[in-house]
């Protein structure tokens, strides 16, 4: 008889026990992130039969129209951890301000950022969705934390990792040991280890990117994905377009296939669009993990420095050499 796969319980209780410091908190942090992604799984089965497509008439934070899918995500993330006791602050994309959670102070030692549910245009036409999620701990003991410390750089993270909902359910972290993924087994509610120590190619041959923003990039961005294009075998060129309107899936396609997905600044958007605490840091942690590279174009995006919250930066992330051939062209350090 084969060896049954490993659940998600099971395989973070044979992590922790490697650590005989560990307390189990951690472990509970991440079954609960599991938790969410099985009721938001449950919601997006049924979405088109119980009236939740569609908009909601608001405007968030970040000035977008919210789907009703966006709300119920949101709440359902809220919900779960306001009554775990495991986290001592919320922050959403959203949200315009954190939850604060004293209550749970000074038991829960992590705070949670997240966006609850990526790709939302995809909602209404069954297309691919996820959820992005990335913890830090507060940084002293002798107090509940302050609204600003949720703005921390991405090396200081502790864990990270997404939720795609897509042909099958999966919820794929790190905690700077690898990265792993588990795929939801509806029969039996439970998270299979499906991508042990995933690793990714030094260099793939498909990129993501919206190239309906092309006349907005710079010179560099542009050159770089016109020399995408070119035939060339040597360099395995051309490479194939995939861009799906969902951050998470064009990034975990290319987390195991290899390759490389731009969200790049703009002629009159430098900063980019993508937010740094709860999207590009979270999966730059997981790709350099898996042995990739993340980068605004000029620097590690885990090197940036974290000023507020909702702060925006360009995201260019995937294959090292990949990355590193688009970095050189947005520098204006590289021709074709």
């Amino acid at each position: 008889m084969g060896q049954f796969p490993l659940t998600l319980s099971r395989f973070i209780t044979q992590k922790q026990a490697a650590h005989p410091g560990a307390t189990g908190e951690f472990s509970g942090l991440l079954t609960q992130i599991g938790l969410v992604g099985k009721l938001i799984a449950q919601d997006l089965r049924r979405a088109g039969l119980i009236n939740i497509l569609g908009t909601t008439g608001e405007i968030n934070v970040q000035g977008e129209t919210v789907k009703k899918l966006d709300e119920i995500a949101n709440e359902t993330f809220l919900k779960v951890f306001h009554h775990s006791g495991l986290v001592c602050a919320l922050a959403s994309e959203e949200m315009e301000k954190p939850v604060l959670l004293p209550e749970n102070w000074p038991q829960a030692k992590y705070m949670l950022l997240f966006d609850p549910l990526d790709g939302s245009s995809n909602t209404d036409c069954n297309m691919p969705l996820g959820a992005v999620f990335s913890v830090v701990k507060p940084e002293r003991k002798d107090r509940m934390p302050t609204a600003d410390e949720l703005a921390r750089k991405g090396t200081e993270q502790v864990a990270a990792g997404y939720l795609l909902y897509g042909s099958s359910t999966m919820l794929v972290y790190t905690v700077g040991q690898g990265v792993h993924g588990f795929t939801l087994e509806p029969g039996i509610g439970e998270y299979l280890l499906s991508h042990e120590q995933i690793r990714i190619p030094a260099r793939g041959k498909v990129y993501g990117t919206n190239e309906g923003h092309y006349h907005k990039w710079t010179a560099g961005t542009k050159k770089y994905v016109d020399y995408l294009k070119v035939t060339d075998t040597a360099t395995g060129r051309p490479y194939s377009g995939r861009y799906s309107g969902c951050l998470v899936g064009d990034v975990h396609r290319i987390l195991l296939e290899g390759g490389i997905y731009l969200y790049p600044g703009e002629l009159d958007k430098p900063e980019g669009k993508l937010r740094l605490l709860y999207e590009a840091n979270p999966l730059a942690w997981v790709v350099e993990e898996a042995g990739g590279r993340a980068s605004t174009g000029t620097m590690r995006i885990l090197d940036v420095e974290a000023k507020q919250l909702h702060q925006r930066v360009p995201l260019i992330i995937g294959s090292a050499n990949d990355v590193r051939d688009a970095e050189e062209f947005i520098q204006d350090r590289r021709e074709p």
